[in-house]
């Protein structure tokens, strides 16, 4: 009977082979949903979960996201509760038989959406704008999101209206910084402001913040607020901010979000001093907690710190070595604070000690490789890689080398991994191993003929400042025109150490190097010369590629690849000024007469390089012999023409050219021609007082053609 309290479900007449069935929906019925209450503080403990930050445009900060139960939800979990028969311990009377069917309270609108639902959402969100109502400076927050969203779209917001906007948004948030520095929606409010604020507004945030730098770098979204202010703001601002981390540097190093922002500014913001002083703490606890008392600037060589006391050297190193084994432990190996201590660890150990064993141990024993990947693309790590190919053994080498597969392409762009490249030219003596595992990533390919992309390809890194220096270095060696400043003082300190550790003479390696290397870049040049000589680096590339190649050993010179480059550079000279092809003959000549080409046309012709020290040229061997090869291409009248202009040095380079066999022959062409010759040094003297007279200089065109005069002078008989 309905309405009667029972605690035993009234029985039903079962249906024959239906017992069973309804066993299991015993066993399977639902329990009562217990209605939880919406206490201010379960509403206040929800609304404080972090909620991952967001910078889509679609953001607008009006929904938190947090849903909560509604009555009707909970009075329908009952409602079907009883409808199934089912009685909780409370005693809630039934509706009558379990197998009767009931209607649905609820209804749908036209649009098929439950009411009970759209309720329920209506009284989530009243409930959430209640709860932001509540908090402190609620209004004002608000209102400073609005500006934010309107400021955060620059490219829709006048000048004017910006400079409204921002002045209205700091009348908000001034004096009020620190309310909404730790929360992040409110947090953009003020980096917004901080990017568009002038520098006395950015001085007034940060002078508000102060002492709060230290706990908003552990935060997970105030930690950008820093990092905006130290790139927006100036001297002074930084010198607020760097401070406040001086003696928590082996805590933060450590903490998750701390870390990141802690190395930026160890590597981007803080000065020389700053960086020591932040260094240091990775020595021990002492450094943390005193200060620097001696006289001069603060220095983080740990080399002078154990020349003024010896005797810290045991506990020195093992807190550095701690440190250093920690954060690779941890994974976090790409700061570079960490491959600075790293550095100043492994430039006081002891050659082939336990010590540096162990060192090197530790830098392969990185299973996925991201310690020495990480090392290299840093002036400190790939200072640190080279000297561990430098003092570990053949199978160390080979080990670190293999780390490296499929990045060597991205080594050779850098401005500090490419140091790894020359490192390991010159002190792996496997010759065969490692022209298989670097050249093909550097060319594209492990075929000696390269397509036009891989030309293109090949153009576009010997253009690259960096780039260009692990394709040259192998053909001219320690050239200052070449390497900068630190890869000379990288390679002098290998070289140094090499002696004891490697085994191979370095001629011979080499040689063996420029033999895998020679061959697909002599058939690129030959294949489309004019590619390269649109370009200075692109000439120096073909000048001291044909300089450096060997030759093939026991063939003649007429039959290796390095005279058929020759040979395509003289076609591609003498062709320039014919008439076929108009439009890229003249394209090809301007850029024979660019002063980079006709320096590479000058360095071939006299055949070799100039040594600034002995004042003379030092030939090729073999010769290139490109003098005699271009000389008989060339016409009687182009020889004059070319006197004349602006090649007028590469007809000099021909007179002073050992082992030319045609200079007979030129000096008698240049003798019928000297009228002409004459000619144009007068018209360039006359020019140039004309430029005297008005203040401006001259005389440069014709200074090849006054030199090959005083020449011919220098012979009596013409």
């Amino acid at each position: 009977m309905a309405g009667l309290k029972r605690k035993i479900q009234a029985p039903s007449i079962p249906q024959k082979g239906s017992i069973k069935k309804q066993k299991q929906k015993q066993e399977t019925k639902p329990t009562l949903k217990t209605k939880v209450p919406a206490t201010n503080n379960i509403e206040t403990e929800t609304d404080s979960d972090p909620i991952v930050e967001s910078e889509t445009p679609e953001f607008s900060g009006e929904d938190d996201g947090v849903s909560w139960p509604s009555e009707d939800d909970d009075r329908l979990n009952s409602n079907q509760g009883s409808f199934n028969g089912q009685e909780d311990e409370a005693g809630f009377e039934d509706q009558g038989p379990a197998n009767v069917t009931r209607p649905k309270s609820s209804t749908t609108d036209p649009k098929g959406l439950s009411t009970s639902s759209k309720e329920s959402h209506a009284k989530q969100k009243a409930l959430a704008q209640e709860r932001r109502a509540s908090k402190p400076n609620a209004d004002s927050i608000a209102r400073s999101k609005k500006l934010w969203e309107r400021l955060r779209r620059k490219s829709h917001v006048p000048l004017a209206e910006r400079k409204k906007l921002v002045a209205e948004l700091f009348d908000i948030v001034t004096g009020h910084v620190k309310d909404y520095v730790l929360k992040h929606d409110s947090v953009r409010v003020i980096q917004t402001a901080i990017k568009y604020a002038n520098l006395d507004q950015r001085r007034m945030i940060a002078k508000e913040l102060k002492g709060e730098y230290r706990g908003l770098a552990e935060s997970r979204y105030a930690k950008f607020l820093v990092g905006k202010l130290l790139v927006h703001g100036d001297k002074e601002t930084r010198d607020l901010i760097v401070p406040e981390f001086y003696g928590h540097v082996r805590r933060m190093i450590k903490h998750p979000e701390a870390s990141w922002i802690l190395d930026d500014i160890y590597r981007g913001a803080a000065t020389t001093e700053q960086k020591a002083i932040l260094l240091r703490e990775w020595y021990g606890a002492e450094f943390s907690i005193f200060k620097h008392e001696g006289q001069g600037p603060v220095s983080a060589e740990l080399k002078a710190i154990l020349a003024e006391s010896p005797e810290k050297r045991k506990p020195l190193m093992h807190a550095l070595h701690e440190m250093i084994n920690l954060l690779i432990q941890k994974k976090t190996t790409a700061f570079t604070m960490l491959h600075d201590a790293m550095l100043q660890y492994l430039l006081n150990i002891t050659p082939g000690s336990t010590e540096m064993t162990d060192f090197i141990e530790l830098l392969k024993g990185d299973e996925e490789g991201d310690l020495l990947k990480n090392l290299a693309f840093t002036k400190s790590g790939a200072r640190v890689v080279c000297l561990a190919l430098a003092y570990g053994n053949a199978k160390d080498r080979k080990q670190i080398l293999r780390v490296y597969k499929n990045t060597f392409s991205a080594m050779a762009y850098d401005a500090n991994a490419h140091q790894v490249i020359l490192a390991a030219y010159d002190v792996i003596d496997d010759t065969i191993l490692l022209p298989k595992t670097i050249f093909p990533e550097l060319l594209g390919t492990s075929s000696t003929d390269l397509d036009d992309n891989q030309r293109q390809a090949l153009l576009n890194a010997i253009t690259d400042l960096n780039a260009r220096i692990p394709f040259l270095y192998l053909f001219a060696g320690k050239a200052k025109a070449i390497l900068p400043a630190e890869d000379l003082d990288m390679l002098n300190t290998i070289h140094a150490i090499r002696t004891s550790t490697s085994k191979k003479d370095p001629n011979a390696r080499r040689k063996e190097l420029l033999t895998h290397l020679s061959p697909p870049l002599l058939r690129c040049i030959a294949a489309d010369p004019a590619l390269f000589i649109t370009s200075s680096f692109g000439c120096q590339f073909v000048t001291e590629v044909l300089l450096g190649a060997p030759t093939t050993t026991g063939a003649p010179l007429t039959n290796n690849q390095k005279t058929e480059t020759l040979n395509a550079i003289v076609a591609l000279v003498v062709t320039a000024t014919q008439q076929q092809e108009q439009q890229q003959s003249e394209a090809i000549k301007q850029a024979l007469d660019a002063p980079s080409a006709g320096k590479m046309l000058k360095t071939l012709v006299q055949g070799g390089r100039f040594n600034p020290q002995t004042r003379k040229v030092e030939q090729v061997c073999p010769p290139l012999d490109f003098h005699n090869l271009l000389f008989t291409k060339l016409q009687e009248g182009q020889v004059v023409e070319w006197a004349c202009g602006k090649r007028a040095f590469i007809v000099l380079a021909f007179l002073e050219a050992e082992g030319f066999a045609y200079k007979k022959r030129l000096r008698v062409l240049l003798g019928e021609g000297r009228g002409a010759l004459e000619g144009v040094v007068a018209a360039g003297v006359e020019e140039e007082e004309g430029k005297k007279g008005g203040g401006g200089g001259g005389g440069g065109n014709n200074r090849g053609t006054r030199m090959l005069l005083e020449k011919l002078d220098a012979y009596p008989s013409l």
